[in-house]
């Protein structure tokens, strides 16, 4: 049976029964440390707390082997990569935010496109004022990320009869529901998109991904979602496109996050914003308790934390050419990055 620390941010009495081999010590990113970081084996990383709490403790964790997170995106921790020991698995929360965070793109994408922005400033002016908005059905859609999160969407799409779901992803591919297009298509894709969701990994490689050619290819009065992270978006590129009144966005991220006060995207025509309410739900807290116990209780018992994808008994290799839209650089600089969704 596995020995040594494991750092939690949830209270380890409400995550019980655990494994009775570890020792369990409660951290959410309070100033000081709550036990040597020196014996800490596996570390959850707090929620929604930023990268800068986030990696604080790794550099005093020389015995390291787990560093399990609780978000979809492990972009927070890279900076910190260099710093894990030898042989240490970086997970992200997996399946955990498919379901909320597919719930939101699903909410946004209707509520930009029947107008609900609209409603609600009519609604404070007292304002009754009746038009034609646009339907999801019949709309071609496109979804850039084609993970956990991508799939998830996809299902909550199709019962509102959409005339076409394109799926894109960093690799050719095809998946149960049809196929999955590489990433390089997307010049030739964009044009025929009337709706747009970006749920795709920050990386180097998706980095502004969605700049001012992407944004210039599609089609007037397109809808963008993006509920990946905000610097997947050319901030400057949309607003120009959004000013202009071309096209619509629906956002659940921006750069930078958190949006100030005063900046130009809160007022912009035709956005609509949430602030990065994918994960926070309350199927939040459930899902994220069973992912912890059962990840402890396989790392307890010697084995591999389990992983929905890639399968952590591949080479190196084989996680390369499974990453959807990942840079090979950061797979290289730690010798195990698992990607659940």
């Amino acid at each position: 049976m596995t020995t040594g620390d494991v750092w939690l941010p949830l209270p380890p009495a409400e995550l019980a029964p655990l494994p009775a081999s570890l020792t369990y010590v409660h951290w959410n990113g309070e100033e000081e440390f709550p036990a040597d970081p020196a014996d800490c084996v596996f570390y959850t990383v707090p929620y929604m707390k930023g990268p800068e709490v986030a990696v604080r403790p790794l550099p005093h964790m020389p015995r390291l082997r787990v560093v399990q997170t609780l978000t979809a995106g492990v972009d927070h921790m890279l900076p910190a990569v260099p710093a894990l020991p030898t042989g240490a698995l970086l997970c992200n929360a997996g399946p955990l935010h498919n379901t909320s965070t597919a719930e939101l793109a699903l909410t946004l994408t209707l509520s930009a496109l029947r107008g609900v922005p609209k409603a609600v400033r009519d609604q404070s002016a007292e304002r009754w004022d009746t038009r034609l908005w646009t339907s999801l059905a019949d709309r071609r859609v496109l979804i850039v990320g084609y993970g956990g999160i991508g799939a998830a969407i996809e299902e909550r799409l199709l019962p509102f009869e959409p005339a076409e779901v394109v799926r894109v992803a960093g690799r050719a591919r095809t998946s149960p529901r049809g196929p999955v297009h590489a990433s390089t298509d997307l010049p030739a894709l964009l044009p025929g998109a009337e709706v747009v969701i970006v749920a795709t990994p920050l990386t180097e490689a998706t980095r502004g991904l969605v700049g001012a050619k992407f944004l210039a290819a599609l089609p007037d009065g397109a809808l963008l979602v993006n509920v990946s992270r905000g610097a997947v978006v050319d901030t400057e590129a949309l607003l120009a496109e959004l000013e202009s009144g071309r096209l619509l966005a629906a956002l659940d991220v921006t750069d930078p996050e958190p949006l100030p006060a005063g900046h130009p995207l809160w007022q912009a025509p035709g956005v609509l914003i949430t602030p990065h309410v994918g994960g926070p739900s309350t199927a939040f807290r459930p899902r994220a308790e069973r992912l912890v116990r059962a990840q402890l209780e396989r790392f307890a018992a010697g084995e591999t934390p389990s992983t929905w994808w890639p399968k952590p008994n591949r080479s190196q290799e084989s996680h390369q050419s499974h990453s959807e839209m990942s840079s090979l650089r950061i797979v290289q600089r730690v010798p195990l990055i698992i990607t659940l969704g």
